[in-house]
């Protein structure tokens, strides 16, 4: 039985560093790997592309998920949200501990822009609940956001119990800070950075972040430790910085 938890979320950027220049999935691995989390969220993760098989000659033959997961995290869940004519992306959870129970919700607020909620419950050995893991990646316009966030709020409120421990994490390209409105106000969450830095923390671009996009809110825990991973090796892989917490289950 454990009550500490470490988690992590990572836009991958679909394998590729900056403006696509490299294919960097297995250097994506072994950082992802060194991390050392329970539970990590992706966001921009490939489910099939048939064009970059046949261009990469070190191109996984699973799909991304399953490649990265490798023999650490022992389940995974992936939410296809964008379907095209080589393959799909979408969102991805890694667990070390048994998901029992998964469900992709489509939020796109418009065809040409196709986002999901992937939402798993996981079974955490001596956990009398289930913890709720929320991936998301949320649309680039305002008025999309909006909407998504009140789709993930009625979510919350239907499907996850008060009780239950709960983490929502990912993208949220949440330029104005607004998110906070939904999840904090509305929903008694808190974000991991703002607990332990005052604010939410800069992911992007990973080289020297600007912007707050990316997020970890949580429900049912103490935080003990936040951090962003950013600067060389990181700004090597993907155009975010990855994020990562320390938490105690309350």
């Amino acid at each position: 039985m454990t009550d500490t938890l470490h988690v992590a979320t990572y836009n991958i950027h679909k394998g590729f560093s900056h403006f696509n220049r490299r294919m960097v999935l297995h250097e994506l691995r072994d950082r992802i790997h060194a991390l050392g989390a329970d539970v990590v969220f992706l966001q921009e993760v490939v489910g099939a592309h048939e064009r970059h098989a046949e261009r990469f000659h070190n191109w996984p033959v699973k799909p991304q998920y399953e490649f990265l997961a490798d023999t650490v995290w022992v389940d995974f869940a992936y939410g296809k949200n964008a379907v095209y004519d080589e393959g799909h992306h979408g969102n991805a959870i890694l667990s070390r501990f048994p998901i029992v129970a998964w469900e992709n919700e489509d939020i796109s607020t418009h065809r040409f822009e196709r986002r999901g909620l992937l939402h798993c419950e996981v079974q955490v050995p001596g956990w009398t609940r289930t913890l709720h893991c929320v991936c998301v990646h949320l649309g680039l316009f305002a008025r999309g956001r909006n909407r998504q966030l009140k789709t993930l709020e009625r979510r919350i409120r239907e499907m996850v119990p008060e009780d239950a421990p709960l983490i929502i994490a990912g993208d949220f390209n949440d330029w104005r800070g607004k998110a906070s409105r939904v999840l904090v106000d509305a929903l008694e969450l808190r974000e991991v950075f703002e607990l332990t830095r005052g604010r939410a923390a800069r992911s992007f671009p990973s080289a020297l972040p600007l912007f707050r996009l990316d997020r970890i809110y949580v429900r049912g825990f103490q935080v003990r430790h936040a951090h962003v991973h950013y600067g060389h090796p990181w700004s090597r892989i993907s155009d975010h910085a990855a994020l990562s917490a320390t938490m105690i289950r309350l």
